[in-house]
């Protein structure tokens, strides 16, 4: 089938699912947001850019006054790519646009492990303006720093429709950090994306998402991966800031033997926010396995925490982690925790907790010099902090800084 047929197959399938709905979350309307918006102009120096939206965005993980420590960058404003560059041979960073033209097979990966069809909200996606970010590892090489991308949400009430696609070539290393945010704090706005990644044989990503929506905003991700022999990939996901109604449920395919893949979620719902949040991971190979940790704080917003691990071959192994803390009197948190094996010789296990702080715990603290507030601050400290196993220093390193910036506003 030619790249034209192709194109033409997928608009159909989305013009089927226009009206299909998520099983999953609140239904957006989609008529109550605009679905284009004014060009953005480029830049070549993405220190240029004006300081607030640089100031949002750094709060999101991403640097622009300096990205010595980068790989690459990619920024897209609402749905016009407006920077992409790279500091590193061995790495590609573009528009999937760009990406499109330059390529002949890029077609072997569009609405692959994502299905063009899943919902109205990636068949929006497909029938309406959009780009997204292309970022690729070739052959064995390593990136030496993360490759940072920003999705900034510009305009008032719109529909911001984004498909990215990594590509993790053999026995290459890809560390990648992306942050979404906006330029406000008072408008509605609709975030959809898809991202589809590809970690080929002894291939590794470790993928870093930091949201820093406004409290109006509605965003429903829509992510897959397939993982192949030997490869690795982790996932770290941190919403820290206030948002209206979040829906995602990513999906890792392991079809490789050894293939291995980790979710680490940290995730905080003030009153107004509604998050439907999971992670699910598809174990099809021999020797697979998956790790997926999830920690849910509450300070007066609903939490649903979801996680699904399938065991379909020998002697694969997997674990399940949910946390819940509740904050305050309001709120709520239900962990749904899934485990599903279809042969002998697997091993899947889980494990959740919800509840509040126990008194005893800030009566220990109190009783050793602390304050209440600081007591309670302490034990909410320890509980965000996840140890990342493997993640590049680097990372790590933003990590925390995002987790310790965003304490005070969670107290």
């Amino acid at each position: 089938m030619s790249k034209a047929d192709k194109s033409g197959s997928y608009k159909d399938k989305a013009k089927a699912a226009v009206n299909k709905t998520a099983p999953l979350g609140e239904d957006i309307d989609l008529s109550k947001y605009v679905s284009s918006d004014d060009k953005h102009a480029y830049r070549d120096d993405p220190s240029q850019f004006p300081a607030k939206a640089k100031e949002r965005m750094l709060g999101a993980g991403v640097m622009l006054d300096d990205t010595s420590q980068r790989s690459g960058t990619y920024i897209q404003m609402d749905n016009t790519p407006v920077h992409s560059s790279v500091s590193q041979d061995g790495v590609e960073v573009m528009p999937v646009s760009q990406a499109m033209e330059k390529y002949d097979w890029f077609a072997e990966y569009w609405w692959q492990a994502v299905a063009v069809d899943q919902d109205k909200y990636t068949a929006n996606i497909e029938l309406n303006q959009y780009n997204g970010y292309f970022i690729r590892a070739l052959p064995g090489q390593k990136t030496v720093f993360p490759v940072q991308a920003c999705l900034y949400l510009a305009k008032e009430k719109l529909v911001q429709n984004v498909h990215n696609i990594i590509i993790a070539e053999e026995d290459s290393e890809l560390h990648i950090i992306t942050g979404c945010t906006t330029t406000t704090k008072e408008e509605a706005g609709l975030h959809l994306g898809v991202s589809e990644f590809y970690i080929k044989r002894g291939a590794k990503v470790t993928f870093t998402m930091i949201h820093s929506w406004s409290p109006e905003t509605a965003v429903r991700p829509r992510t897959a991966a397939i993982i192949e022999e030997d490869g690795l990939f982790m996932s770290n996901y941190l919403l820290m800031k206030p948002v209206r109604s979040l829906q995602m449920y990513p999906t890792a395919r392991c079809e490789g033997e050894n293939a291995t893949v980790r979710y680490n979620s940290i995730m905080v719902a003030g009153e107004g926010s509604s998050l439907d949040v999971g992670s699910r991971v598809i174990l099809n190979a021999k020797g697979a396995r998956t790790e997926i940790v999830t920690r849910a704080i509450t300070t007066g917003g609903d939490i649903t925490a979801r996680g699904y691990i399938e065991g379909n071959a020998p002697e694969v192994k997997g674990h399940l982690e949910c946390r819940g803390l509740i904050l305050g009197e309001k709120g709520n948190i239900h962990a749904i925790p899934e485990l599903r094996g279809t042969l002998p010789g697997i091993d899947l296990s889980h494990e959740a907790a919800v509840g509040k702080i126990a008194e005893e715990e800030v009566e220990y603290l109190m009783a050793r010099g602390l304050t209440r507030d600081e007591a309670t601050a302490t034990i909410v400290r320890g509980f965000l902090r996840v140890d990342i196993e493997g993640l590049p220093p680097l990372l790590s390193d933003e990590l925390k800084r995002a987790v310790e910036a965003s304490e005070k506003e969670v107290m």
